[in-house]
């Protein structure tokens, strides 16, 4: 038994040096676009701003590649569960790649998916993915209007205000 072990951790050893040596030679760097302050800053004042045009006034949170929050704000007449709320949808359309809404649908009926049991996750509409050429690079989520739906109308405004710098 002692003897097998060794020798399959020693093969295990030598192809992972193997792979090791073959691969770094053609390794490259990874590289991505991601949001930067100015850009979730203009579409956090653009989806409250939209939202206030209607008569609501909600919070925005703008949240990057990795769910990091880049940006919070919250209308001074927003409830003060809004800007809790906003940041989970956000968290969630990026996690799930997904708008919030869609998520909420997915695991509608079923109390015991686990997606529900995780942090910051929270089955409502009102956050869009931030999406370049298929990779999702963040989300914004608005919440405070009356429906998920008035939400997400303000979020996809954000989005709209800097689509020309998403390309």
């Amino acid at each position: 038994m002692f003897k097998t072990a060794y020798r399959l951790a020693g093969l295990t050893l030598a192809s992972a040096l193997a792979c090791g040596a073959a691969t770094s030679a053609n390794a490259q760097l990874v590289t991505h676009k991601d949001l930067t302050l100015a850009m979730a800053t203009a579409m956090a004042l653009t989806a409250i701003e939209t939202c206030k045009g209607q008569g609501y006034n909600v919070s925005v949170n703008v949240v990057g590649r990795e769910g990091e929050v880049l940006v919070g704000l919250r209308n001074e007449l927003a409830g003060p569960v809004t800007m809790e709320n906003s940041m989970k949808k956000a968290y969630t359309a990026r996690t799930f790649r997904t708008p919030s809404g869609k998520f909420a649908e997915n695991v509608k009926g079923n109390p015991s998916a686990g997606a529900l049991f995780l942090a910051n996750i929270v089955p409502a509409q009102g956050a869009l993915p931030i999406v370049i050429d298929g990779d999702t690079i963040g989300a914004i989520g608005v919440s405070g209007a009356p429906g998920g739906d008035k939400d997400e109308v303000c979020a996809k405004a954000g989005i709209d205000k800097v689509s020309a710098d998403l390309k």
